[in-house]
């Protein structure tokens, strides 16, 4: 375990997520609606360059998580790769010659703020091994329960409703898939090429492009104001709620610590939301 490692390729998926989102949220919104939840869907946005690049971006982004999770736990990657837009709002920034806001700077500070809040009382953490097909079953039937029931609420329904239902099931699925990179992280880095013997490589193939679908069609349903602070929020909560329940990933034990890292936790989802409602974020 390198936690020097993990915090740059966290800071950097980071960087790479923030700015790729908003890229392909503007190309996903120029797509047919009747396309939603389908394949057709990617299939479509793989033809437009300005997807492509977006897709450059989140791809690079989440082969920084990997290696940022092959080096780290995953509530000590997590919450770090969740501050995607305290990098990508300057850069949009700088590139539109638009200044940053006094509610965009309370933004980035409450976010950088309150995971360093967070992670500075963390404990030290410590090698664990890897899950075995038993342990995921409760983790797996849960979150697949969860989107088989809030897709068909999103399906039925139209504008924030359907954003937040498709969001929602979005960011689950993703915070399975970083929780499944964790594995497979750990697969590779015992048995080399002998991990693709097990489910965990092959089982990313269909997480991810599950994931995909539901993020690019919550984009193309409504604003990113609306589904970017979802998936920013729960994707984070839920990888660091499976890294506790499967990977043996410790929270503060004492009082005082624990106290210190919800309010750290309440402020940097306060200051995801504020960036996420930028008007850079959805321009």
């Amino acid at each position: 375990m390198n936690a020097a490692v993990a915090v740059l390729a966290a800071l950097l998926s980071a960087m790479s997520f923030g700015v790729g989102s908003v890229v392909q949220q503007q190309a996903a919104r120029e797509a047919p609606a009747r396309e939603s939840l389908r394949l057709r869907l990617l299939l479509d946005l793989a033809r437009r360059p300005k997807w492509l690049a977006g897709m450059g971006l989140t791809i690079s982004s989440y082969v920084l998580l990997g290696l940022a999770l092959a080096f780290g736990p995953l509530i000590l990657v997590q919450p770090l790769a969740a501050t995607d837009l305290v990098f990508a709002l300057p850069l949009l920034a700088w590139r539109r010659s638009m200044p940053l806001t006094h509610r965009e700077a309370i933004g980035i500070a409450c976010t950088a703020g309150g995971v360093a809040m967070f992670l500075t009382v963390l404990p030290v953490p410590a090698e664990t091994a890897v899950p075995e097909v038993a342990d995921w079953l409760p983790v797996l039937v849960a979150i697949g329960g969860a989107v088989a029931l809030l897709v068909p609420i999103g399906v039925r329904n139209r504008g924030r409703t359907r954003t937040a239902m498709y969001a929602i099931s979005a960011a689950l699925l993703f915070a399975l898939l970083d929780s499944l990179t964790k594995s497979a992280a750990g697969r590779f880095r015992a048995d080399g090429v002998g991990a693709f013997s097990h489910w965990e490589p092959y089982s990313l193939i269909l997480i991810g492009v599950l994931g995909l679908i539901l993020s690019q069609s919550s984009y193309q349903a409504g604003s990113l104001a609306i589904s970017l602070p979802i998936i920013d929020t729960l994707e984070p909560i839920g990888a660091v709620a499976i890294g506790v329940a499967l990977f043996g990933d410790q929270l503060a034990s004492s009082t005082w610590a624990v106290t210190v890292q919800a309010l750290g936790a309440a402020i940097a989802v306060a200051g995801i939301v504020f960036l996420d409602s930028s008007p850079l974020a959805r321009a």
